[in-house]
């Protein structure tokens, strides 16, 4: 079944799944397909797999192709599903895309190739990308210098919107960037330019301020996306200070998780102690828990539930 295509209303949270691995490091179907249940069960706006925190860059190609089949299946068009597709090979990137759509994509995201240099090269990276993939495949554009070291300005970025009509989201992950994401949000707001969605990233780790500065929603991966959803749910609302207080109460997960190079482990340690997945194996090369962090881990989430009672 095909879901609606993604387009420039898209809003709430569209929860960043993590890719199951078994203790062997191969994909796990089965907790793939009870992740997938999972997300919906809390409410979530939408998925997007194949990701950074999704360990796109460690799979195959036939690997990536059946993990996205299968979770398109399980999703059975009950909410959209955004595939991440960036790749340095534009020829990879297109084939990658046709593929997801093919199987009911919502759309696809596309970071920059790493340090590509001028934001003129930038732009022509993604006019070729968006002449080859066509008019009929929206593109959220995943803007995270920290990971790809490659930047690119609210004016180049306003000047893709008006000429590419495929281009639908911003994924907002500048780190500090709530200055750009008011710049971005304000030049639709003047009537400049077409109005596009803008969902966060950043582990969530700025959402309540991110939402006051014009932010639709999240896209993100924190391991109890029903705070997310509710936190969204009430700035909409205009329960701004409720909010954040929801928010407040899970801060110190949330910036547990933030750790560079260990946040996936993280992540996924928790998933598995919610019963979600049945290892919390991040594919080599990649993050493990220590029994100190275990440890952490366990009295951070113990306090979490006690700022909730």
């Amino acid at each position: 079944m095909l879901y609606n295509k993604l387009d420039e209303t898209a809003n709430g949270v569209y929860i960043i799944s993590a890719t199951p691995f078994k203790e062997s490091g191969v994909l796990d179907i089965e907790s793939t397909k009870r992740l997938v249940d999972f997300y919906i069960e809390k409410k979530v706006d939408g998925i997007t797999i194949l990701g950074v925190m999704g360990e796109a860059q460690k799979l195959t190609v036939d690997e990536s192709e059946l993990f996205l089949a299968t979770v398109l299946k399980q999703v059975d068009a009950r909410i959209p599903v955004i595939v991440g597709v960036s790749n340095a090979g534009i020829d990879n990137l297109v084939s990658l895309s046709n593929i997801s759509m093919d199987h009911g994509a919502a759309g696809v995201m596309i970071a920059p190739p790493g340090g590509i240099g001028t934001e003129e090269k930038l732009y022509n990276y993604y006019a070729n990308i968006f002449e080859k993939l066509g008019d009929d495949t929206p593109v959220c554009y995943q803007d995270y210098p920290f990971f790809t070291k490659s930047e690119i300005s609210v004016e180049t970025f306003n000047k893709m919107v008006s000429e590419f009509k495929q281009l639908v989201m911003l994924k907002h992950e500048e780190w500090p960037g709530l200055n750009k994401l008011s710049k971005v949000r304000a030049s639709s707001e003047k009537g400049d330019v077409r109005r596009v969605s803008i969902l966060t990233g950043n582990g969530g780790l700025f959402l309540p301020q991110e939402l006051q500065r014009g932010a639709d929603g999240a896209m993100t991966g924190f391991a109890y996306p029903e705070m997310l959803v509710e936190v969204v749910k009430l700035h909409k609302q205009g329960n701004i200070d409720e909010a954040e207080d929801l928010f407040d109460a899970y801060l110190p997960l949330v910036r547990y998780e933030q750790q560079p190079g260990l946040g996936l482990a993280i992540r996924k340690e928790t998933l598995h102690r919610r019963g979600v997945i049945d290892s919390p194996k991040a594919r080599d090369p990649g993050p493990s828990l220590s029994g100190e962090d275990n440890a952490e881990l366990t009295r951070i989430i113990e306090r979490v539930k006690e700022n909730l009672k």
